[in-house]
């Protein structure tokens, strides 16, 4: 069964489809729409809409007030910026929900994503934190600039 987080996701998703990758949305409205308090959209878009799964949110504040949320597709001249998002330390759900968005747009293979995930679980990574966040983030980036300049000089046939 799904939870009114999931209904709200697929809704506004539902949203961003019909805009061709962007939605104006009105907390207040959704809310009343799912009948539910406002702050439990934004859980749903700080959440779920975050820029590690692919988008950027914008807000004005105000009587004609909105929440702009865009879904930016990561090309691989793109993965520059997901290295420099990354910063000094990554969580596990950060590195999955990006792993996630590279799959999901075909960056990434299944095998590939696998391998990459199990080798940033917290399972494979058994130091104490913050260390091990750092030591995430540091492997993530290896793997990604490998991976990116493996993938480029193939594609150049090289």
């Amino acid at each position: 069964m799904a939870s009114l987080a999931d209904h709200i996701e697929r809704y506004i998703e539902s949203l961003i489809a019909e805009g061709e990758g962007v939605a104006e949305i009105q907390r207040a409205l959704i809310a009343e729409l799912f009948r539910c308090a406002p702050s439990q959209v934004t859980y749903v878009i700080t959440s779920r809409f975050s820029p590690e799964r692919g988008y950027i949110i914008e807000s004005r504040r105000g009587g004609g007030g909105f929440i702009r949320v865009t879904k930016v597709s990561l090309n691989p001249e793109r993965v520059r910026d997901v290295l420099n998002d990354v910063g000094s330390h990554l969580s596990q759900g950060e590195s999955y929900a990006y792993l996630e968005r590279l799959r999901e747009e075909g960056h990434l293979d299944e095998r590939t994503y696998a391998v990459m995930r199990a080798a940033l679980s917290r399972n494979a990574l058994t130091i104490g934190l913050p260390d091990r966040d750092l030591l995430r983030a540091n492997i993530f980036k290896a793997m990604l600039n490998a991976y990116f300049s493996v993938e480029q000089r193939e594609s150049e046939g090289t």
